[in-house]
């Protein structure tokens, strides 16, 4: 385990990030980062509890690690400003500055396809170099993120991949669906853990990509980061129906 690198994953008990933890800890030593401590570790993890908007804190959660996972903050589409701007935005700078001042180069942002979400209401295919459209507070909040982080690429060094994430659900999600928007979205667990890992592992310094399987009824496109991060995956929801 010693010759892992050691992965920060801020959210650690949210819902993907229990996912995440059970799928890299074959891959990576794990720190685990949320506002209340995790106790239920196993080896190759370590509890390091924290605010996310305490940029002091941060800065002792960040030091030592090769890569970190932001996903950590608040996840509803109806979150309100002032929790969108002080924990989602106010968050994100901190695990920014802190990487910075420490010397992580390696961030994978936990983005949203609300960033451009009103493509979709227009019934717009959507690739990840078009315009920032959000259809909400939230989404305005995760275009911050990748805005803020293009600017630490460019003005730091940087490296910053943001995952615009889909609807992450079991299987379960898609058989009991209530409408089909769901065979279009959908991001399995094992699709979200491969794509992190090569977020993690790729030789690119800044890309934003959508994050879903490889659905039939797509209406994001994930050419690029089938080519920029030889993201393959292995789910369709039109498999799981």
């Amino acid at each position: 385990m010693g010759d892992h690198k050691k992965v920060l994953i801020t959210g650690a008990a949210g819902t993907i990030g229990t996912v995440m933890r059970e799928g890299l800890c074959d891959r990576y030593d794990l720190r685990l980062c949320d506002r209340e401590p995790i106790v239920d570790l196993v080896a190759g993890e370590e509890d390091c509890s924290a605010d996310i908007t305490d940029l002091q804190r941060m800065e002792e959660v960040v030091d030592g690690v090769n890569a970190i996972v932001h996903l950590a903050g608040c996840p509803a589409v109806s979150t309100p400003w002032e929790d969108c701007f002080q924990v989602n935005m106010g968050g994100t700078y901190c695990v920014y500055v802190a990487a910075r001042r420490r010397g992580v180069k390696r961030i994978v942002f936990a983005s949203s396809n609300h960033v451009t979400g009103y493509y979709e209401i227009d019934g717009i295919y959507t690739r990840p170099d078009m315009p920032e459209r959000p259809d909400s507070f939230y989404g305005v909040s995760k275009a911050f993120g990748e805005d803020l982080g293009q600017y630490y690429v460019d003005s730091h060094g940087l490296e910053i991949v943001c995952l615009r994430i889909g609807t992450f659900q079991p299987e379960s999600s898609v058989v009991e669906r209530s409408d089909d928007r769901i065979l279009s979205t959908w991001l399995s667990c094992r699709d979200a853990v491969q794509l992190v890992w090569r977020s993690i592992e790729a030789d690119v310094s800044f890309g934003i990509y959508y994050g879903i399987s490889g659905n039939q009824r797509a209406y994001w496109d994930i050419a690029n980061a089938r080519r920029e991060l030889g993201y393959e995956p292995e789910d369709d929801a039109e498999v799981v129906r």
